[in-house]
């Protein structure tokens, strides 16, 4: 459910704007909005040390802990990790290009420029060349030594000599590279030396996340302040500041203000049209796990549109084991986050673990009943998957009345959401129109019949019918048929490509079951069992792996997308987000900007 929201004003004397800002904060309800918006801005440098903690954090955080923990600063701290970082990358990049140097200079071996130095400053010349070597005994020089061979039958020769060298003419002088082998290995192993004690480094920052943390919430709190201050509206006596309160709080704000001796005026009113409040989501406590997944993915509904936890929790897991199509690997993910659950939640958060977790185990269940496992088929399947035509033609079936379900259910909620409005019959009628469409795809992809005899004609034209007719009702019936014709065209095309485009459960996890078979008869070929166990460990990680892609690239998407289009969702919305003192700078004060 999304929470009502109410528009509050409270206003204080000016003298008291600190105090007032004090209160409520230590409240946490009122979601604060900047009467004039070009004017709440907060101080770069706070933003820019707040950004450079993060990013700080982001590094650590995975880190574990080693040695001593250095006696630093958070801020000094989180600098020096970002130099790290910096400093590691152009390391990194230094020893590709090194290694990319070494094999262009690897005709050399490892002569060593400097010893060349020396003989020259002695009189003595070295040259090297290439040469046929049939013609090698031509070469006039005090030493001569063939160093490699090369192809086309050539060598590679040194030669020493105080006196002019006398080549063959189908030798060919070789000019020494600027850097030898040795040298370049020798600035290698500085660099390499360097990433890991700037890896040990790192180790010992990670003591301090807990510092930086604190620092990052303190800089955070003294942005909040600022905007506060920034964004409200003041004058030479008053000091109002404005923002958005549930409903269900909204009543007893004044009566909480009273009771910290401050004189103020508080106002409530309702939401008007035109505005846009801050959304507070309030799902079921059961569905809190696909709260991870908007968490991830940044998206807010808007205050008018739905709380879509239930249908997203329901749907993502079923699409995702078919998806997956695959028991055991439901079981490696179920079980490996059980035993992990402590880093997972501490690394993804619990929400998201808890909706992997969700997933794991219905994709073992689908892995029941394909009776696949790793890629082996273990007993005789409720739902085979697998390249017959009869499974194929079962499976796109299930995958399009899936479909078909998944948008007819967005429209009859917009329908629920509309009526008594006569437009509630619009989406009535698109949900019919769906399952007509759902016998069309069926036509088209399966050669099933589509004809009199069947329901989909009669869902078509009844569905069409009220899609058209209240589309955009209104007293001129003929302008009422107008809007309705010109908006039904696109509509239709999308409708068809919506409910076909659940195929891809079908597609991908067909793939993935072929994959999964594919490395497990290579395994059988390998012969050796090291190679075997190398290749199904390697092999059905990354197949489960690609799976895990599928899920944000296929589940995900049919969410976000099909469903959410019918649903008419934009998810434009902001998060509500109270203005909080956080206990740890209860009583402080606030400092004025």
């Amino acid at each position: 459910m999304i929470a009502p929201m109410h528009k509050t004003y409270v206003t204080a004397r000016h003298r008291d704007r600190l105090q007032l800002l004090e209160v409520l904060g230590n409240l946490g309800v009122v979601h604060l909005t900047p009467v004039d918006p070009r004017e709440a801005v907060a101080d770069a440098e706070t933003i820019s040390q707040i950004q450079i903690l993060e990013r700080a954090l982001q590094i650590l955080q995975p880190l574990t802990p080693a040695e001593s923990p250095p006696e630093l600063p958070a801020q000094d701290a989180a600098r020096e990790v970002l130099d790290i970082v910096r400093r590691r990358a152009a390391g990194e990049q230094r020893l590709t290009e090194l290694f990319h140097q070494l094999q262009q200079i690897e005709l050399w071996g490892d002569v060593e420029l400097e010893q060349l130095a020396h003989l020259a400053a002695a009189g003595v010349h070295v040259q090297f060349c290439s040469l046929d070597s049939r013609h090698l005994s031509e070469v006039h020089a005090d030493c001569v030594e063939p160093l490699k061979t090369l192809p086309g039958k050539r060598l590679l020769a040194a030669l020493a000599s105080r006196d002019p060298v006398q080549l063959p003419p189908s030798a060919r002088v070789l000019e020494p590279p600027p850097r030898d082998a040795p040298a370049i290995r020798a600035e290698a192993a500085e660099i390499d030396a360097s990433v890991k004690a700037d890896r040990q480094r790192l180790a010992q920052l990670a003591h301090l996340v807990p510092a930086m943390q604190a620092e990052r919430e303190r800089l955070e709190q003294e942005a909040a302040d600022t905007l506060a201050l920034r964004g409200a509206a003041t004058s030479d006596a008053l000091f109002a500041v404005q923002g958005w309160i549930p409903e269900e709080i909204a009543p007893g704000l004044a009566a909480e203000l009273s009771k910290h001796d401050l004189p103020t005026a508080v106002r409530v009113i309702k939401a008007a049209d035109d505005e846009e409040p801050p959304t507070l989501v309030r799902p079921p406590k059961w569905t809190q796990p696909i709260e991870g997944l908007f968490s991830v993915m940044g998206t807010v509904p808007g205050y008018r549109e739905f709380d879509v936890s239930i249908p997203f929790l329901l749907a993502l897991p079923i699409f995702t084991a078919m998806l997956i199509s695959d028991g055991g690997y439901g079981l490696v993910l179920l079980v490996g986050l059980l035993l992990a659950y402590r880093p997972a939640t501490r690394t993804l958060g619990k929400p998201f673990t808890h909706l992997l977790m969700v997933v794991g185990l219905v994709a073992l269940l689908w892995g029941g009943l394909c009776a696949t496992f790793f890629g082996v088929t273990l007993y005789r399947p409720v739902i085979p998957v697998d390249l017959s035509a009869e499974s194929r033609t079962w499976m796109m079936t299930l995958c399009f009345a899936l479909g078909a379900l998944h948008l007819s259910v967005a429209q009859m909620w917009q329908a629920v959401r509309l009526f008594p409005s006569l437009r509630f019959l619009n989406r009535v009628g698109w949900a019919v129109f769906i399952w007509g469409m759902f016998g069309v795809v069926r036509m088209f992809v399966l050669r099933a019949p589509l004809g009199w005899p069947t329901p989909w004609p009669y869902l078509l034209l009844a569905g069409a019918g009220l899609a058209i007719a209240f589309h955009r009702p209104c007293p001129n019936p003929l302008r009422t048929l107008l809007w309705g014709v010109a908006a039904f065209p696109l509509a239709m095309m999308s409708a068809f490509s919506d409910v076909i485009s659940y195929v891809r459960l079908m597609a991908v996890g067909m793939a993935s079951s072929v994959l999964a078979v594919s490395f497990n008869e290579l395994a059988w070929q390998a012969g050796a069992w090291p190679l075997a166990i190398l290749i199904l460990v390697f092999g059905h990680s990354l197949n489960m792996g690609l799976a895990m892609i599928a899920m944000f690239a296929h589940g995900v998407r049919l969410n976000m997308l099909e469903f959410s289009n019918n649903l008419g969702m934009q998810w434009a919305g902001y998060p509500y987000r109270p203005f909080v003192r956080r206990s740890a700078h209860h009583g402080n004060g606030l400092v004025e900007s």
